[in-house]
């Protein structure tokens, strides 16, 4: 039995808002936003105190933490500073992180290497979320402070997160043998909401017939 939604996405595919949608459906944990108040805690960071640092001896760096930090787009949500928390320590705070959500199932876990660190349980069902550019740009824009501003972060944003996974995981992302399914946003959230619970449902009546 499936009962672990973990879904992936692309910057700006809404993946924030159908995961939304998704745990509320099926009345499930969510885990998004509070996985980054849980790695702050473990990192004994208070995260109302940290402060973001453009200038960086490894502004590469800088920046991938500052992505994975983020998670989502929320310009408000800051940071933490390179100089306690490195990339290292960040992506071993972020697996236990993950491995504790998953504990709570059923739940719907968001991106942040959860498709990577659950890939060898049996109970997860993992879907990754795309849509074209065009798409994902109008989506960034209600949030962006600008369009040249929606604009770089569309078109960067997936790229740190290809040399993360490449560095830390060693794979290419995204991996298409780590997901069940790969869905076009661009349908809709509604629409993606209603395919993704139709192919979740699918398998667990698929694996409760085969156990009967």
């Amino acid at each position: 039995m499936k009962q672990i939604l973990v879904i992936d996405r692309e910057f700006g595919a809404g993946c924030s808002d159908i995961s939304e949608k998704l745990a509320t459906r099926l009345n499930w944990n969510l885990f998004d936003d509070e996985l980054t108040r849980q790695i702050a805690h473990l990192a004994k960071i208070p995260v109302e105190v940290c402060r973001r640092r453009e200038e960086r001896t490894d502004p590469w760096l800088q920046r991938l933490i500052n992505f994975v930090w983020r998670g989502t787009f929320d310009r408000n949500l800051p940071s933490p500073d390179v100089a306690i928390l490195d990339t290292d320590r960040l992506v071993s705070l972020i697996r236990q992180v993950i491995e504790q959500a998953a504990e709570k199932a059923p739940c719907v876990i968001v991106g942040r290497g959860a498709p990577y660190f659950l890939r060898e349980r049996t109970d997860t069902f993992s879907v990754f979320l795309y849509a074209s550019r065009e798409s994902k740009f109008r989506r960034v824009l209600k949030r962006a402070n600008s369009e040249a501003e929606a604009a770089e972060l569309v078109d960067t944003m997936d790229e740190d997160r290809r040399k993360f996974v490449k560095h830390y995981f060693g794979h290419e992302w995204p991996n298409r043998l780590l997901f069940d399914a790969m869905l076009n946003t661009g349908i809709g959230d509604a629409g993606t909401v209603e395919a993704i619970l139709y192919l979740l449902n699918a398998v667990n009546r698929s694996e409760g017939a085969a156990a009967t």
